[in-house]
């Protein structure tokens, strides 16, 4: 077999429909749009979205609630999840960037007390619930809010 002997399957190849090029085409006149209406025209095309003039989906149904759009989201770190930063003493936003807690999107870290620590660690973050910082202080760490 030769370079020049290859072709591709029979029937995968189908020629372009080239319209508007007489009658004797088939695809001649109307160009295949049939008469009159928003179809048959330039540019009138319908947005799928459309329902052909009812109440659009996104307008029927109710709307509820209300959208903050001033809302200030902080990533999460429990007192447990401490332990998993290993014998680290000190942890600031680069060592929590590292370890995947602190997303960049979010204003800052807030620091909750849900869970035990047994070790000293100093910790800083942006907010700290009360019941974090009695656990963090009694272990004999500390925790710096970050302005």
């Amino acid at each position: 077999m030769k370079l020049y002997e290859l072709s591709p399957a029979r029937g995968s190849k189908k020629k372009r429909k080239r319209v508007g090029r007489g009658p004797g085409s088939g695809h001649g006149k109307t160009s295949c749009r049939g008469h009159k209406g928003q179809k048959s025209r330039s540019g009138g095309s319908i947005p799928p979205t459309f329902e052909g003039g009812q109440m659009p989906l996104h307008r029927r149904l109710p709307k509820r609630g209300f959208k903050n759009i001033f809302k200030k989201s902080y990533s999460i770190l429990n007192i447990r999840d401490l332990n998993r930063f290993g014998d680290k003493e000190e942890l600031d936003l680069e060592d929590l960037k590292r370890f995947g807690v602190y997303d960049e999107r979010d204003v800052g870290v807030k620091l909750l007390g849900d869970g035990e620590i047994d070790r000293p660690i100093k910790i800083r973050v942006h907010k700290a619930s009360k019941k974090a910082i009695e656990k963090i202080e009694a272990a004999g760490g500390k925790v710096e809010i970050i302005g």
